[in-house]
Order: C-alpha cells, then sequence, then structure tokens
C-alpha cells in the first residue's frame, strides 16, 4: 500500500506536471536527469551511460553558452515502469530537470511518455529499442538503435550468403518481438522460411531446451536476441554447449556478441555473425579518441554500444541545449536534421522519427594480434532507418 504522505506528494507531483507549473532551474544550470539500472543484474548499463557521458564532458567541457549542463542519475534497477515513471515525476517535480535522458528497456521509457508531454521535457533515449517508443510522445529522440533497424539488415545478408530455413529464438517482450518480426519480414521477402519461432521468457536462464528445438527444426541458422547482459552470455553459450554449432547451425544476432561479455565467452565466440551498429573496433580517428578518452576516465570502462548510445545522447543534448536552452518543443525541433560524426560512424537525427539514421556493420568474432576478442566489421549497410517506424 501507499502511505498516505507519499500518495499526497506523487498527486501534487501530477497536479503540478499538468498544470505546468514546473519551477524553471536556475538560470545558469541546465539539470539532466538520467534513469537506468545502477543496481542488480543490470548495472553495467548505468555505469557504461555514465562513462560515456563522462567522457563527453571531460572532450567538450560542461558549459553550454554560459550554461552549466548537469547530469543527475537516477536507480531504475531493471525492467520496472513504475519506478521508471515515479523517477521521472521526482526529477521534473523536484529538481526542475530540462531534459531527461538514458532508458535501458522499453517499459520503462513508454511510462515515461505522459509526463513528458505534460512537461514538454526532451527525453534522450540512449539505448530501449523497440520502434514504437517515439511514436508515443513527440519529446523522445533516441541515439541507440531499434531492432528493426539491424535486424533486416542481418536478414538480407544472412539471405545473401546461401541461407534458406532459419529459426528465430527471441526474448519475449518489446524489442524482442520487433527482432522476431523485423528478420522475419526480411527473410522471407528474400525468398526464405522461418521453419520455427520461439519466444523465451525473460526471465529465462537455462536455454538449453531452446537450443534442442532449434537443433531439431531443420534449420541453416538461428537467428536470436536477447537484452545484453548475463542473459546474452548464457545463450550464447548454450548454441555451443547444446552442439549447433557442430552441427553446422550458424549463429545470428545483433548484440549477443557485447564487448561486455566477449572475454567471458572466449573463444567459444570465435566466428559469430552479429549485424550492429557499433563496435569498439570500428576504424575512425573519432572512435579511437572516444575509447583513449575512456581508457583515460577508467581503465576498465568498456567501450560498447551502451556507452556510445549514452556518449552521443550527451551530444544531441547538448545541441539543444545551445539552439533552445530550456524551450522543450525548440529544442525538439532543432534536433530534427542535426547531423555529426559519431564513433560509430556518421549519423542523422530523422526529423519525421526523431531515431538516429546510422551505419548497420556485419561484424565476426576475431582475435586481434594480442589474441584479445573483437568484433570485427567487415560489411557495411549505409545510413539505415528504423525500418519499423509505423508498423
Amino acid at each position: 500500500m501507499i502511505r498516505p504522505k507519499l500518495f499526497m506528494a506523487l498527486l501534487a507531483g501530477v497536479v503540478l506536471l499538468a498544470s505546468g507549473a514546473v519551477a524553471p532551474a536556475g538560470a545558469d544550470v541546465i539539470k539532466v536527469g538520467v534513469i537506468a539500472p545502477f543496481s542488480g543484474p543490470f548495472a553495467i548499463w548505468g555505469k557504461q551511460f555514465q562513462d560515456g557521458i563522462t567522457v563527453y564532458q571531460a572532450q567538450h567541457g560542461t558549459q553550454v553558452d554560459g550554461q552549466t549542463v548537469e547530469f543527475l542519475y537516477r536507480d531504475s534497477g531493471g525492467p520496472n515502469p513504475d519506478v521508471a515513471k515515479s523517477l521521472a515525476q521526482e526529477l521534473l517535480v523536484r529538481e526542475r530537470v530540462d531534459y531527461l535522458g538514458g532508458f535501458v528497456f522499453t517499459p520503462n521509457a513508454l511510462a515515461v511518455a505522459p509526463l513528458i508531454d505534460q512537461s514538454q521535457t526532451p527525453t534522450v533515449i540512449f539505448n530501449a529499442a523497440t520502434s514504437a517508443i517515439n511514436a508515443r510522445s513527440p519529446f523522445f529522440l533516441r541515439t541507440g538503435f531499434t531492432l528493426w533497424q539491424v535486424s533486416v539488415p542481418m536478414a538480407q545478408w544472412a539471405y545473401d550468403q546461401g541461407l534458406r530455413a532459419v529459426a528465430t529464438s527471441v526474448s519475449d517482450y518489446g524489442p524482442g518481438l520487433d527482432a522476431e518480426a523485423a528478420f522475419a519480414s526480411a527473410f522471407q521477402a528474400r525468398g526464405g522460411v522461418v521453419v520455427d519461432a520461439i519466444r523465451m521468457p525473460l526471465s529465462s536462464t537455462d536455454f538449453a531446451p531452446f537450443m534442442q528445438r532449434i537443433k531439431a527444426s531443420g534449420a541453416d541458422a538461428v537467428f536470436g536476441f536477447l537484452p545484453a547482459g548475463p542473459p546474452t552470455y548464457a545463450f550464447t553459450k548454450a548454441y555451443n554447449d547444446a552442439g549447433l554449432r557442430a552441427a553446422g547451425i550458424g549463429f545470428l544476432g545483433t548484440g549477443e556478441t557485447d564487448e561486455t561479455t566477449l572475454d567471458a565467452l572466449g573463444d567459444a565466440a570465435l566466428g559469430l555473425n552479429t549485424a550492429y551498429h557499433y563496435s569498439a573496433a570500428h576504424p575512425s580517428s573519432v572512435n579511437k579518441a572516444f575509447i583513449n578518452a575512456l581508457a583515460l576516465h577508467d581503465p576498465r570502462a568498456v567501450a560498447n554500444m551502451a556507452s556510445v548510445g549514452a556518449y552521443d545522447g550527451a551530444h544531441l543534448i547538448y545541441e539543444m541545449v545551445a539552439a533552445a536552452k530550456r524551450d522543450g518543443p525548440g529544442a525538439v525541433a532543432a534536433a530534427k536534421g542535426l547531423a555529426w560524426e559519431s564513433p560509430r560512424g556518421p549519423v542523422l537525427i530523422d526529423p519525421e522519427t526523431r531515431h538516429i539514421t546510422q551505419n548497420v556493420y556485419i561484424r565476426v568474432v576475431d582475435k586481434d594480434a594480442t589474441g584479445r576478442l573483437f568484433n570485427r566489421e567487415f560489411a557495411t549497410i549505409e545510413a539505415q532507418p528504423d525500418h519499423g517506424w509505423n508498423r
């Protein structure tokens, strides 16, 4: 039960937002609230978001046109929309933030849509990857990716490699269903067949039964999606342990060989193919500077899609502050069509979807000269939009 005082405080916050009575922050400080998991099994996401932002500010300073940009971090703990909504309300009402950012999980992002509509607060999504999110509020922008954006190129590339029968195996929630639909539609459009479509509970830890089902399906390959972290490690390990590789069943993924899990996977990851928008091995001077700055900040910091999503999210927020300060609608308008060179390559905020247009790279896990595993990009599908917009 909600305690009376807490209930009244929450109710007061809703009234303040609905009436537009949220007071402006101090004239010389632009506040940005970042909602992400900083505890629990997904805590690595919060750290990587914070690493990316810290590096951006180390490179570009903490001021924009005389305004100090201050980031405030709040712990959502995991996929918990009620907590995310409560944190967003606290940041908007009590802290009077001018921008919001972060969001690892789709349900958490969707939960704040009514609040940012009321307060007209630009909200930059660093990761949550369901296409439908940006359609829920005109104040959502995204510097991460969507599953449609990376799964469509994966399906097309797989067909071009001669694969004709694929089983899909995805976590049973928004992004997983997007990945399943995107891969299936693109693969079938080329003439391929999805021989089995497996939806795994988000809480799954034992993937052996799913692997046996894939093995018996007659598939040439499995296309998988799970949220990066412990689940992807366990899924990829199970693929090898269950003998799918030995049986000649290929592995097609997106973030399953994320840099946070590669070392733990070891040689079992060698040769696995993924389609993704970033690799720490991306060959560019901007990426090299990003990686060097990360190492200077924290030698243990990881350059991956989470840290680069936050880094670019900070850049987008800085550009909006420079263009419109605290004018929420003006900031969103200024972001539309904005282009820059990211550590991942050239990017652009699509004026219609407010989602990032970017290259998608076909990658394979390889070893560098020191024996360290990395995701080697060997094909580039340029300027990919969110293929799932309005589906």
